[in-house]
């Protein structure tokens, strides 16, 4: 299969933002256990959040350039915060600092008996960090629940391209998510780099949408309705436009759904799924099972994750 988008730069290095890998923390701490280097590397990803999306605030209050923003532009920009944030995270004395010192507090109780009200002694407050996110609620370090996007009282006409295809998405991810176990960011994350956050999906060849956000190709089994259209495929590590039909879809959600059929029930993504707790996990497991071509897809995707985690938790 084909990733219809390949303009993200091929970076190696990427930041990891993804909230589930701080459980192992949580569960050390049910233990009664005091995991020094999980505790840094929990407070690290906190802190790292936290700059993300201080970034994220400033950049939004910014007049944008008008004709000159587009696709690339923004997918820019969120490559670039999230190389500030990492730069501007663990400099001593800083944040991260003093989220070492609460969270050793905190895991320190679990020790000596003293249990939060959730029984694992992680019993940090909730809310916001200062209130300058909105984004960051850490109440036992648990991966917070997930709100859904429709009908939040949010003018659309304000949002960017990528805001609004996270709140149109997120429902039908998360049903996605209860079908297959794969965590619905990374599942949504996955649809926005295939489609170019919703824009550059396959088309009938009236115009119309044909739904796949995914880019799942249209095989000889495939006998629903199918759109033909170029797109680039990596042959030899090169890079080449090629035509190629796709699946078509009534709606977005029978995207999900059918993406969620292939992934849970095909045995060419059963390793994928094993190890989809984690960003980095999901988006190398598709690359070594042939979803797409391009060398770069797991590193691409696993970014297009985080920016989707960091949209997502705006909303909250």
């Amino acid at each position: 299969m084909s990733s219809l988008t390949s303009t993200a730069s091929n970076q190696n290095a990427s930041l990891s933002m993804d909230l589930r890998s701080l459980d192992s923390l949580r569960a050390s701490a049910a233990k009664g256990g005091k995991d020094q280097a999980g505790i840094k590397e929990a407070a690290k990803q906190l802190e790292s959040l936290f700059m993300g999306e201080l970034l994220k605030s400033m950049r939004a209050t910014t007049m944008s350039t008008g004709m000159l923003d587009n696709q690339a532009t923004e997918m820019g920009n969120n490559m670039l915060d999230q190389q500030l944030s990492a730069k501007m995270s663990g400099l001593p004395g800083g944040l991260g600092d003093m989220i070492l010192k609460q969270l050793e507090r905190q895991v320190g109780k679990v020790a000596s008996g003293d249990k939060a009200a959730d029984g694992t002694g992680l019993n940090l407050p909730s809310g916001r960090l200062g209130g300058l996110t909105g984004a960051l609620d850490i109440k036992g370090l648990a991966a917070p629940a997930r709100t859904s996007m429709p009908g939040t009282e949010v003018d659309d006409k304000k949002l960017s391209p990528s805001e609004r295809f996270v709140r149109k998405h997120t429902e039908a991810a998360e049903a996605a998510e209860k079908a297959t176990g794969i965590p619905s960011e990374h599942i949504l994350g996955q649809a926005a780099l295939e489609s170019g956050w919703g824009r550059k999906e396959p088309k009938m060849a009236d115009g119309t949408s044909s739904h796949n956000l995914f880019g799942i190709k249209a095989t000889s089994s495939w006998t629903g309705k199918v759109a033909e259209v170029t797109t680039t495929e990596y042959i030899g590590g090169v890079a080449r436009k090629v035509t190629a039909k796709f699946r078509a879809y009534d709606s977005y959600e029978d995207s999900f759904k059918d993406h969620a059929r292939l992934l849970s029930q095909s045995p060419r993504y059963a390793q994928t799924v094993a190890q989809a707790d984690t960003a980095k996990g999901f988006a190398q497991g598709l690359q070594k099972a042939g979803y797409a071509t391009d060398p770069a897809y797991a590193d691409k995707l696993t970014k297009v994750i985080n920016t989707t985690l960091r949209l997502q938790r705006s909303f909250t």
